[in-house]
């Protein structure tokens, strides 16, 4: 069975009965080997074996998913898959010494990225090809800015909920952005209520309502970002100049 296939109570069933006599996991566990180094390999980005570390986490996970499981969590399937990719995850962040601050790689600015190719390989490519002193430099604009986003009653790690992704979106948070960057009185009364004058910004812009309110916490950031001293973090943001033609 394919980690990622349709939802089968079936299966949901079972995994629910062997809570209650672990000495059948190993069967379980067995029939899912294959189903797991796939899934473990999509979310690593490259060819796993059980030869592995990775191995030995994903599978970790995928008895920790057997052990907490319950029906109302939705379909077992779904929740193995969660919590290897979790762990997965924790162990990437552990290899490459992210500190807490910046266990979110500023990749998530990058909404060229797809978030549902869960493919943290990408993350660490960031990681991997910036210096140490640039490194540094992204922890310290990060720091600086989660201290003041904090102000607008979010943090830097909300942002990987609601960055743009589709085309369309994206040209639409730029278009917002570059409006109040443009607009000195418009950054004044942003700053000042520490509220996204949504009306003002819809009239001027014709933007639909619903994508400023979807995406108010990255509009901020960007406009944040853009105007204040974040060379490293605006470096991400190209885009939204690109869109007003600079």
């Amino acid at each position: 069975m394919r980690i990622g296939g349709g939802v089968m109570r079936e299966l949901d069933n079972l995994i629910i009965s062997l809570k209650k006599d672990p000495s059948k996991y190993d069967k379980i566990i067995q029939e899912h080997e294959n189903a797991i180094l796939a899934y473990t390999s999509k979310v690593t980005g490259r060819y796993i074996t059980k030869s592995d570390d990775e191995w030995s986490i994903a599978l970790l996970a995928f008895t920790q998913a057997i052990e907490n499981y319950e029906l109302d969590k939705g379909a077992f399937i779904s929740f193995s898959r969660l919590l290897i990719k979790r762990r997965l995850i924790d162990y990437f962040r552990s290899q490459v010494k992210y500190t807490t601050e910046l266990s979110i790689d500023p990749i998530l600015f990058d909404t060229e990225h797809d978030e549902n190719e869960d493919n943290i390989s990408i993350r660490l490519a960031v990681s991997d090809k910036v210096s140490r002193r640039e490194e540094n430099d992204i922890k310290l604009e990060i720091q600086a800015l989660d201290q003041i986003i904090s102000e607008y009653g979010f943090s830097f790690f909300d942002l990987t909920k609601c960055s743009p992704h589709a085309k369309k979106t994206k040209a639409s948070c730029a278009k917002a952005v570059n409006y109040i960057l443009e607009n000195q009185i418009i950054i004044q009364e942003l700053r000042g209520t520490r509220q996204l004058p949504l009306k003002i910004i819809e009239k001027n812009t014709k933007l639909p309502r619903k994508i400023l309110e979807r995406h108010r916490k990255y509009i901020i950031a960007a406009v944040e970002i853009l105007s204040g001293d974040y060379p490293h973090l605006a470096e991400y943001l190209q885009y939204i100049r690109k869109e007003n033609g600079q």
